[in-house]
């Protein structure tokens, strides 16, 4: 006998229709699986037959043929253990679903020697993707129902044992489809804030632009400045995700198998990976590509400390994702695109001692040892970063202060940042989109400038020798400082404080 089940598998955050053909047949009693399936996919032979026998299910002498098709999509990882079995079952007339229900239900979920259905990676786009096939229903691992349930429009039936689905699909136990907690935007939960960094207000103004506008940030100076410091609050005033957000940040985490069941993300991520990282481990790769710390870090914060410790190529690597928002990976058979519309915040020392430019210790390295440490920032990385700091020590008395502005801690900085966010919704209609965003037209339209901040602008260009992107980056800023301000114009002083983010030299 024949039968057909629906599963599906993932390619980059999209999720394909997979059709799980079974054939039982007269023949020598063995077990074939064709449709270019990876080795994980081959084993699933003797976990599906020790799950069926372990569940009390003896399948008759047969030859058994599984085909996973289309035959030139790539297959791979063992959420296709439970749709086999169920097709086996279904073309041996054990379990009779009929026509309409196999047509309107995807099976997804892995089987253990036991019959337990473990949970799998992927679910979220999965079931995100298949309501455009006109699929009403999903059956899924237990463990994977939170996540599979935040997807309006679709049932999702959460099975726990082979036994239990079996008895369900025979119609003699109900299940219930699970439904998702509601869904509310989480603050950060940390304990850090703003008003726990002594001085460097600059440096927390900056960080406010940043956070408003989405533009990348870079901070420099000597050691125990506070540099680190000040980019892990930087979550403490991020705005909080909207629905869109969170859902297509939880494809990701999804795919990557780091959600650890908790459902879906609802704060920013902030990836810190180390300086020691790969290019594969940082944008994301292998023969089946999976996302790196640039993905993990979409609709976040990536923070690369000690930014010159890092291989140059793999920094380079940044470069692509910095303009477009995407990382594509590319191989031989297929090419995958993951988002990574994340916000870079990078910190460094100006010298491999720590001190060239100190106020309080003088530094030890030459001329030449200074440029080779810098050289690792190349002129276009360095130019797709709109905001740059230079950081000193504090002194001894502001160390001792005990009180610190409240206009300069998490909750204060944060009113400013949603004064900027409303101005930037009425401005573009979208929750989503930042000044950091806008495209050449969107800043010849927004980026109004007054009389006197025109001719700055103008001597600017020439001065720094600034290049097209250069000239943008600074209106966009100033166009987050003027939002800032509640100010439609950009004027004299918002414009003089982007130029000077700009222009501020790390060597």
């Amino acid at each position: 006998m024949h039968t057909k089940i629906f599963s599906a598998t993932t390619l980059g955050i999209q999720a394909y229709l997979v059709d799980v053909e079974v054939d039982i047949s007269f023949g020598l009693i063995n077990f074939f699986i064709v449709g270019l399936p990876d080795a994980s996919i081959k084993e699933s032979r003797q976990r599906i037959q020790s799950a069926l026998k372990n569940s009390g299910i003896h399948l008759p002498e047969r030859k058994i043929t599984v085909n996973l098709a289309p035959a030139h999509l790539k297959k791979e990882g063992t959420l296709f253990d439970l749709p086999i079995a169920i097709g086996i079952l279904q073309a041996i007339g054990y379990v009779k679903m009929n026509p309409e229900f196999l047509q309107e239900t995807v099976i997804i979920g892995e089987l253990s020697l036991t019959g337990a259905i473990q949970p799998v990676q992927g679910i979220l786009p999965i079931t995100y993707d298949i309501t455009q096939h006109n699929k009403k229903r999903i059956i899924v691992p237990f463990a994977n129902a939170q996540e599979a349930s935040l997807v309006p429009g679709i049932q999702v039936i959460a099975v726990k044992n082979l036994v239990e689905l079996v008895m369900y699909l025979r119609s003699e136990i109900e299940i219930a489809p699970s439904k998702a907690s509601p869904l509310e935007p989480d603050a950060c939960e940390s304990s850090l804030d703003f008003a726990q960094v002594k001085g460097q207000e600059h440096a927390k103004r900056a960080l406010q632009i940043s956070a408003a506008g989405n533009h990348n940030i870079l901070f420099f100076g000597p050691p125990g400045t506070g540099k680190t410091m000040l980019a892990k609050r930087l979550p403490s005033i991020m705005p909080k995700m909207n629905f869109d957000e969170m859902i297509a940040t939880t494809k990701i985490y999804s795919i990557s198998g780091k959600l650890d069941h908790q459902g879906i993300i609802k704060t920013r991520p902030f990836r810190s990976p180390h300086h020691s990282i790969s290019h594969a481990g940082l944008i994301g790769g292998g023969s089946c590509p999976k996302p790196g710390e640039a993905s993990l870090a979409h609709n976040g914060i990536l923070f690369l400390d000690e930014v010159t410790e890092f291989k140059r190529n793999t920094l380079e690597s940044l470069r692509q994702a910095l303009e477009s928002k995407d990382v594509i990976l590319a191989r031989a058979l297929q090419s995958v695109t993951y988002p990574a519309n994340f916000l870079l915040i990078a910190a460094l020392n100006p010298c491999p001692c720590g001190y060239f430019g100190s106020t309080t210790k003088q530094c030890i390295c030459t001329p030449i040892i200074i440029q080779s440490y810098l050289k690792k920032l190349s002129g276009p990385l360095l130019d797709r970063i709109d905001i740059r700091v230079n950081l000193q020590s504090i002194n001894y008395e502001l160390a001792r202060t005990q009180q610190t502005d409240l206009k300069y801690s998490s909750a204060g900085l944060t009113q400013g940042i949603n004064a900027a966010l409303e101005k930037q919704m009425q401005r573009f209609q979208n929750p989503s989109y930042r000044n950091g965003y806008m495209t050449a037209q969107e800043v010849e339209k927004y980026c109004t400038l007054s009389p006197q901040a025109e001719a700055i602008l103008q001597k600017t260009f020439t001065a720094l020798q600034l290049s097209m992107r250069g000239y943008h980056k600074i209106l966009k800023v100033a166009r987050t400082i003027a939002d800032l301000e509640k100010s439609d114009l950009i004027q004299l002083v918002h414009l003089q404080e982007a130029i000077l983010y700009r222009s501020t030299n790390i060597s």
